[in-house]
């Protein structure tokens, strides 16, 4: 079985080598037969090594030492349990899914093969970080998978707006980063070991030491170690304030930002936090900012989303919002409800970036919203999918979304962490809001009048089956994946992968009232979330469908509001002028003092100055005259002779 285990992140190591060094020579099609078909076996591997795992044979050991220093080693292993197989199977089966489309996404582009080159190298890396049993190779496929989102969004580099998209990413992820980093060091200071088993083990023994970060302020070094793995996750998972370079990143080809932004990159911090949960449960303080920092991300980003017309950019900040109602489940201890909308999301998030892609296709990359209309009878395999997308994310009972999502909410009302009643009302609201801006995209770009120019509209016609495959194959999970929330989040599948306090007990109380999916989508109808998502989706079709002219009059009486909304809450400006505006203010500052009056002016050209004195004093005695001379040294022997005599005073 281990070997499998190697076989799982190898594989699409090995496809990316071949593509990224041998591609020129192999061609374009043996590129995409050899990455897909080596991502088709790391899927089969994960899903024999997920049923070995539900048969109770779990695996943590080693396979590599990189390095032995004193008492500690660093080391390459895997941890092979529910939480990474589960992750494993979503991660592969997606990362296939989006290999495939991939053929007919980029079939014309010049760098095809360095682009199957990246998303196989994409693919390793995640695999790499979700089955690490360690700090430092949960580390390296953290950074691996940075790096590689850096190539892939900066894929088209001729484009300016690519290149400071991807720029963009890479610099804020580097914030989140250090504090991730951080908090690894501390816990190599404070435990002496970077492994999973060890460090969990020993946290009871550390959960009253405390540590000096200010003197005067002790914090307890649990809650600092906490803090800084979070800062981590939200760099990675886009958390507020963080999440700027999630929304620019769509500069990229669309399959990345479906690879990305469904199941991969932005869903290692949620991972993260959950792996991490015997260390997270020991620090109430942590969960707190982590319920804020979520009900923040959950609802503000999908406030933005309803004014968006750039359909990749609307599930772009979509996803920002689903990835809040995670980071809250984190907070609420509700750990296992926050994986399994990791799950659910990664599916119907796939749906709808691939049938935006799909769409995009078919328009002629034009992604402006007001420009599309009337496409359900052009392409109808992708907007049954993307309908059936739009059902789970909106909340729909019966589909995936409703039942992760109904999971999270209710949980959350039953926790008891400080700060629970502010993430309760965000997350509530949040369901009216996912559904309106949801809805809104599917009417305004299926329904109603068409809006395209008639070159466009007379070429209009469904994607070759290399793109709506994917979107079919994904479907079914985006309807099925949800009717598994009894054992996943109310059962014992995560009872040896995920910790949680009895202190925190929401998931307990909430199990206490399931009766299946079938009860729970019958009790739905008598709760909040439910008629808030209805209200969402009708007056979506009220406003985009019956009376299309009412959002412009809307957008007319609430100006201010909408330009707040349209402008990211001036968040971006804020850090252009901050950041980079002040980073640009102290260099100017450094290069005219420091540099111009200090380096120039003191240092290099007042040498050449004292130079210049000291031969202009001694030009005065180096005349040619010899009764100069011989009074210069008059001069010298009279002062020898008062220094000799000072000496014997």
């Amino acid at each position: 079985m281990q070997t499998l285990y190697l076989l799982v992140p190898l594989a699409p190591l090995i496809g990316a080598i071949t593509a990224g060094l041998f591609g020129r020579f192999i061609g374009r099609t043996w590129s995409h037969r050899i990455t897909i078909s080596l991502v088709f076996v790391s899927l089969i591997a994960s899903i024999v090594i997920f049923f070995d795992v539900l048969d109770g044979n779990t695996f943590n050991g080693s396979v590599y030492t990189w390095l032995v220093t004193g008492d500690t080693r660093f080391e390459i292993g895997f941890l092979i349990d529910q939480l990474s197989a589960t992750m494993m199977v979503v991660v592969s089966l997606v990362s296939l899914m989006v290999h495939i489309y991939t053929i007919g996404y980029m079939h014309d582009d010049p760098g095809y093969q360095r682009f199957f080159s990246y998303i196989s190298l994409f693919t390793f890396s995640m695999m790499m970080l979700v089955m690490s049993n360690n700090f430092l190779q949960l580390f390296f496929g953290w950074e691996a998978v940075g790096l590689v989102s850096y190539l892939l969004i900066g894929f088209w580099y001729t484009r300016p707006t690519a290149i400071y998209a991807n720029l963009k990413a890479f610099l804020v992820n580097r914030v989140g980063d250090f504090g991730f980093l951080l908090g690894i060091a501390l816990i190599l200071m404070y435990f002496g070991t970077l492994d999973y088993a060890a460090v969990f083990s020993s946290v009871p023994q550390m959960a009253n030491e405390s540590v000096e970060l200010v003197t005067g302020s002790s914090w307890l070094v649990i809650t600092v170690i906490c803090i800084l793995l979070f800062i981590g996750a939200m760099g990675k998972s886009a958390q507020f304030p963080l999440h700027v370079w999630l929304p620019d990143s769509m500069e990229g080809p669309t399959p990345i930002s479906a690879l990305i932004h469904a199941a991969t990159m932005v869903t290692a911090g949620i991972f993260m936090v959950a792996r991490m949960s015997p260390l997270f449960e020991h620090s109430e303080t942590a969960l707190t900012l982590i319920l804020i920092i979520g009900g923040i991300t959950t609802l503000f980003m999908a406030l933005v989303a309803v004014v968006q017309n750039d359909i990749k950019r609307v599930v772009a900040y979509s996803t920002l919002s689903q990835l809040g109602y995670m980071t809250v489940a984190l907070g609420a201890s509700a750990y296992s409800a926050a994986i399994f909308h990791l799950m659910t999301h990664a599916f119907f998030k796939a749906v709808l970036f691939l049938g935006a892609g799909s769409v995009i296709i078919a328009m002629h990359h034009e992604q402006n919203m007001q420009k599309m209309g009337g496409l359900k009878k052009y392409m109808p395999i992708t907007y049954w999918t993307m309908f059936i997308a739009a059902l789970a994310s909106a909340g729909v009972p019966g589909f995936s979304g409703f039942f992760s999502k109904d999971a999270i909410i209710e949980a959350v009302g039953f926790a008891n962490i400080p700060g629970v009643e502010f993430a309760y009302f965000c997350v509530l609201a949040t369901v009216f809001v996912t559904a309106l801006y949801t809805f809104r995209l599917v009417f305004v770009t299926f329904h109603g009048k068409p809006r395209m120019d008639t070159h466009t509209r007379e070429h209009l016609h469904e994607s070759p089956w290399v793109v709506t495959l994917p979107l079919v194959v994904l479907a079914i999970p985006t309807i099925a994946a949800g009717w598994f929330i009894g054992p996943m989040v109310f059962g014992d599948y995560f009872s040896n992968a995920i910790y949680v306090s009895s202190q925190h007990d929401a998931i307990e109380q909430l199990g206490a009232t399931f009766t299946g999916i079938g009860g729970m989508m019958m009790h739905a109808l008598s709760t909040i979330p439910f008629w808030l998502s209805l209200a969402g989706i009708f007056t979506a079709w009220f406003l985009y469908i019956l009376r299309p002219d009412i959002p412009g009059k809307i957008k007319k009486w609430m100006l201010p509001i909408h330009t707040l909304l349209d402008r990211k809450y001036y968040i971006d400006e804020f850090y252009s002028w901050f950041f980079a505006g002040g980073t640009r203010a102290l260099s100017k500052g450094l290069w005219k003092f420091g540099d111009i009056k200090v380096i120039d002016g003191f240092f290099v050209n007042g040498t050449a100055r004292v130079v210049a004195w000291t031969a202009m004093l001694v030009r005065r005695f180096q005349t040619g005259y010899i009764y100069h001379y011989a009074f210069t040294m008059i001069v010298g022997v009279f002062i020898l002779i008062t220094l000799w005599l000072y000496q014997f005073k």
